[in-house]
């Protein structure tokens, strides 16, 4: 299935929350996007993001997103506030929202979060920063955080991974607790306005074994979140990434 299609992510405002290949979604989908139907794809943040220059055609750093998409003409497209060393700070959410309002754009894609480089994560009591008319949220994990200990050193926030899921720090990561935390308004349903559609997308779906762990992951998340009717296992780095779509 193609991943525009399988991550319901063809316009309006989509946003990827959650650890395990936020950045690589992000990209993926706008390149895609502005091949495709969708031609004017632009890619920014609410929070903090990497440099991205060499993922899209051009960034435009600006106060005023919408004049720059307006003199825009090769896509995809970053646009950011500002500079700060080896990142780009992140729009205001109002800012994002007017952004989608003006009709300069045909999908932007939003960095909502941050996991520093985790498999795995719980937000925080600031995260996510959604703008308010998302139409799209996509929380993240990776399936090869199943099997290693809920640690800082494969989950942002392990403490609160525990609170949701009950286990104690230092446990090994079952498929069970990575569904409950995607499925949990504390963990990858926080703050998505009603009417937003959820895709949860399990990534580095990597071989057979990894594949089994992630449909078994997708069934007990499907089976806990009434909200959500897909679960998408991928390999974001393959040149076709969907392996497989898990529906309820």
């Amino acid at each position: 299935m193609d991943l525009l299609d399988a991550l319901r992510a063809e316009s309006g405002i989509v946003a990827v929350v959650g650890a395990g290949g936020k950045k690589t979604t992000l990209y993926a989908l706008a390149t895609r996007a502005a091949g495709g139907r969708a031609p004017r794809a632009v890619v920014t943040a609410t929070v903090r993001i990497p440099i991205f220059d060499r993922h899209v055609e051009s960034v435009a750093v600006t106060d005023d997103p919408i004049a720059a998409l307006e003199r825009t003409t090769t896509w995809p497209v970053g646009v950011v506030p500002e500079r700060e060393g080896d990142r780009y700070v992140g729009y205001e959410t109002e800012t994002v929202d007017a952004l989608a309002a003006a009709d300069v754009a045909d999908v932007v894609f939003v960095k909502a979060d941050g996991a520093r480089t985790r498999e795995f994560k719980a937000p925080d009591d600031r995260e996510p920063q959604l703008p308010r008319r998302v139409d799209t949220v996509i929380p993240i994990a990776s399936v090869h955080a199943v099997g290693t200990p809920l640690s800082e050193e494969s989950v942002h926030r392990p403490a609160r991974v525990a609170a949701i899921t009950g286990r104690d720090r230092g446990d090994p990561i079952r498929p069970v607790d990575v569904a409950r935390v995607l499925a949990s308004e504390r963990g990858g349903l926080k703050g998505v306005p009603d009417g937003a559609t959820v895709v949860p997308l399990l990534n580095k779906v990597d071989d057979a074994d990894l594949q089994a762990t992630a449909e078994e992951i997708a069934e007990e998340l499907l089976a806990r979140a009434p909200a959500v009717s897909r679960v998408v296992l991928a390999r974001m780095i393959a040149d076709d990434p969907v392996v497989d779509v898990v529906e309820a």
